[in-house]
């Protein structure tokens, strides 16, 4: 179940127990109890800080509840997790025996603060990357309240109840039997469903901030590069970001920025999130912008206005915002969505083992996206709308080798179809012929490209016809003392590390500009060179997207 170095590694991280802590076991005779039974006893072996208990009597089995010494009282997981979710266990184990958490003080009083009974079930595939971030959230809600129930539950070993509650999209999460969410969610987000008022308080919050010597908008790899390089000449530097890690969050492999031989995405964006923070960046999360107001009609200062009612004031703007998918824009998409349409086949693909479904796209992502799921369902048609593929050769001609793939090229998806609730089947026109068709199926990938975030912008910055931010060579917009940079800008080829090394440009930029305006009170004289000391190994730890260094 755990090879010797996890075991090794595993052993280390149980020494920060600060009490003893209990796992109570709920098992049958199934082959999935016994891998639960190998795991718990595994780690039971490992500290002897933790005791194991096999008379669970809980109505899920396998699962079993970390839970500490005087106290029934815990998380619980159903199906052992493994995968993405080992570091989900990690953690529960060391909150459970009292290491504290890394979380923002504010955040703990809020999750203390809760007085209603809340009984929440997270289902989670053990190939999803976003679903830790949900299980890990929830995880720490209920070992800090008493009056929070939470049981994790892998939907490959529970297939039966996946079905009866038709989940086909992870992570879904319910509370007291309703449906409570579904996709990635932080704690902040989770915390605010729970608190209505808490947006106002955080509006007010922000409206009381001192202006910024350079404000960014987004935090994916562009914002994150901008915050570095800008917070190093020693200004102030704040960043409100809907999502830190942006579009990152959503890519399972990272194989291609330099010097980092392979990651994934969330724990990309955690390490960007940190690297922000760590040279005193102010970050603003969960913070949509709904208005830029141009610093001439605002007394030399840029505002930023947010959804919540705040407004955010900075001496120069870096814009960041990225893309997010592209819908294909037909009946039934918003219908089916999260009830058979789906857009990441790593996380959901497995919900779908041995069924059929549609990917929609012939580039690389749609292409790829095929042959992962080619491994797990029964067949995939791609359907693409141009007369080829245009995805890379080499993955052309594995796609073609494939025996449970059909590829259909001069094909317009007109509609995604469904009965009872869910999907049911693909339309599509035979762009030739005119010809319609049908294809019976349960489940259809969106795989069409990327569309900037930049609607918020149209009539203040000027936009391309794609709806991109113009920007000159070093990230200038046609506004004074605004720039931007990353997926959102016509700087072609969307890559992370293009985004990074045009937010370290336009920070640049923005810094070259701060320096040539009247009154720089807080440029400083000398600017701070060079690179930081390297920093000893943490203990996993929660900064809003929860990654260890082991999976």
């Amino acid at each position: 179940m755990l090879d010797s170095e996890l075991k090794s590694q595993l052993q280390q991280y149980l020494q920060l127990l600060r009490q003893p802590i209990r796992l109570i076991a709920s098992l049958g005779d199934d082959t999935a109890s016994g891998e639960m039974l190998a795991l718990v006893r595994a780690i039971a072996e490992l500290s002897d800080k933790v005791t194991l208990d096999l008379n669970g009597h809980d109505a899920r089995t396998p699962s079993f509840l970390i839970a500490p010494h005087d106290s029934n009282h815990g998380v619980r997981f159903a199906g052992a997790p493994l995968g993405h979710e080992f570091t989900s266990l990690v953690l529960a184990l060391l909150w459970t025996g009292g290491h504290p958490p890394k979380v923002e003080p504010a955040l703990i009083d809020s999750i203390r603060a809760i007085d209603q009974p809340l009984s929440f079930e997270v289902f989670m595939s053990l190939s999803c990357h976003n679903c830790p971030d949900v299980v890990q959230a929830l995880s720490l809600m209920s070992i800090l309240n008493p009056r929070i129930k939470t049981e994790v539950i892998e939907g490959g070993v529970f297939q039966d109840e996946v079905r009866q509650r038709e989940i086909m999209a992870v992570p879904m999460v319910f509370e007291s039997g309703q449906l409570f969410g579904s996709g990635r969610m932080t704690l902040e987000e989770i915390l605010a469903r729970l608190d209505t008022g808490s947006a106002a308080r955080e509006a007010a919050r922000l409206d009381s901030r001192e202006p910024f010597d350079v404000l960014i908008v987004g935090g994916g790899p562009a914002g994150a590069a901008a915050a570095v390089y800008a917070a190093r000449k020693g200004i102030r530097v704040g960043i409100a970001a809907e999502r830190f890690g942006g579009q990152v969050n959503d890519t399972l492999g990272i194989e291609n920025y330099i010097s980092v031989l392979e990651t994934d995405g969330p724990r990309f964006a955690t390490a960007l999130e940190a690297h922000a923070r760590t040279y005193g960046a102010d970050i603003m999360n969960l913070q949509r912008a709904q208005a830029l107001v141009p610093a001439a009609e605002r007394g030399g200062l840029i505002e930023v206005k947010l959804e919540n009612g705040a407004t955010l004031k900075g001496r120069s703007v870096i814009l960041a915002t990225g893309a997010r998918w592209r819908n294909v824009n037909v009946p039934g998409e918003q219908e089916y969505r999260n009830k058979g349409v789906a857009y990441c086949p790593h996380c959901d693909g497995p919900l779908f083992k041995g069924k059929r479904v549609a990917v929609i796209g012939g580039g690389n992502s749609g292409v790829e996206a095929a042959i992962d799921l080619a491994g797990v369902v029964e067949h995939v048609t791609l359907v693409e709308f141009a007369g080829a593929l245009k995805a890379d050769a080499v993955l052309v001609r594995k796609l073609e080798s494939l025996p449970n793939v059909t590829i259909r090229v001069n094909a317009e998806t007109t509609e995604i179809t469904g009965a009872s609730g869910k999907v049911n089947g693909l339309s599509y026109r035979n762009r030739q012929t005119d010809e319609a068709h049908w294809v019976p199926l349960e489940g259809v990938f969106v795989q069409i490209g990327l569309v900037p975030n930049t609607e918020w912008l149209r009539g203040t910055v000027e936009l391309s016809r794609f709806g991109e931010i113009v920007v000159d060579g070093g990230g200038l917009t046609n506004v004074p003392g605004v720039f931007a940079a990353g997926d959102c800008t016509t700087v072609p080829y969307k890559q992370i590390v293009i985004a990074a090394g045009d937010g370290a440009k336009a920070a640049l930029s923005a810094f070259d500009h701060l320096i040539r305006q009247p009154s720089p009170a807080r440029i400083p004289t000398t600017v701070t060179t060079e690179l930081s000391a390297p920093r000893a190994p943490q203990p996993p730890s929660y900064d809003g997207a929860i990654r260890a260094d082991f999976e």
